[in-house]
């Protein structure tokens, strides 16, 4: 019993030591799954939400969000759409619906030169994107040079092998399998451009305050929506790639600032003379469509 008495006072000491370690403990909130856990490999988080370069810069200046009310009223003019007549507007839906209907995703592109105008104006049309409160919050961010759409396809196989092989889980990687993709990423290098598109999560105006760019992502993902019917419009293809992890890296390659964030790379040329698409079907308009 004394011996008892002596160790009971050490023993509340070691006690009380573990409890305070397990409560300042850092807590892992990243879920893996179990296909994600074998040796040596890196959990599925897309890593591009973790960039947190934008937090730390704006903690570490005196941030200035500017209040939208402060901007001037802007002018209303009067605004007008030709009016069709339905036999015209029923030939109009069709045709845009049938040019529409032949868009797929390529992964087989010409390097054949495409001329420079063309991209322009397929990105001007792609900036008549309606957005938040007209921020327009979007960097669509054009590569022709081959050594940098080289470090690009570089960067993106590397995430890429890491993903199909340890993050995306075997059923991801059975379903991509069916279109017959993988890290290989050859279009990279081979398509006359490659477009990145940015969404800027805030903006800069002219006496340095920040500010709010509404709902970016969502107004970026429709501007996109207008760029792929605009390459479609004048011929050119491209592939829709969201390439998981790489959006800090490329962003720090091509030198854009803090508050852009990668949403989408596009390969954009014409379709290889031998390309090859899956023989995919589209739902039927009674699947995708509810009439109230």
């Amino acid at each position: 019993m004394a011996l008892l008495s002596i160790l009971t006072p050490a023993l509340v000491v070691v006690l009380c030591l573990v409890i305070g370690f397990m409560l300042l403990k850092p807590q892992e909130t990243t879920w893996i799954s179990p296909a994600q856990t074998t040796a040596g490999s890196r959990p599925w988080v897309d890593q591009d939400l973790q960039d947190d370069t934008e937090i730390t810069a704006m903690e570490d200046e005196d941030v200035d969000l500017v209040d939208n009310n402060e901007e001037d009223d802007l002018p209303h003019v009067a605004f007008s759409l030709p009016r069709y007549p339905e036999e015209t507007a029923l030939k109009r839906s069709k045709d845009f619906y049938n040019l529409m209907n032949q868009r797929r995703s390529v992964r087989f592109i010409s390097p054949e030169p495409v001329p420079r105008k063309v991209i322009d104006n397929v990105i001007r049309t792609a900036g008549t994107s309606p957005s938040g409160a007209h921020t327009e919050p979007w960097t669509f961010v054009v590569v022709s040079d081959t050594e940098v759409k080289h470090q690009i396809r570089l960067l993106v196989e590397e995430e890429e092998e890491t993903n199909y092989r340890q993050r995306m889980g075997d059923k991801w990687v059975q379903d991509l399998g069916k279109i017959r993709t993988n890290w290989i990423k050859e279009y990279l290098d081979v398509a006359p451009y490659l477009i990145l598109i940015f969404k800027q999560t805030y903006g800069t105006l002219p006496n340095g305050k920040k500010k709010t760019h509404y709902y970016n992502e969502i107004s970026v993902s429709i501007s996109c929506g207008i760029l792929l019917a605009a390459l479609q419009n004048v011929g050119l293809v491209t592939v829709t790639s969201t390439p998981l992890n790489c959006g800090p890296r490329l962003r720090l390659l091509l030198k854009r600032p803090a508050n852009e964030k990668l949403l989408l790379l596009l390969p954009v040329g014409y379709p290889a003379s031998d390309a090859t698409v899956p023989d995919l079907k589209r739902k039927p308009l009674g699947e995708i469509m509810v009439h109230v």
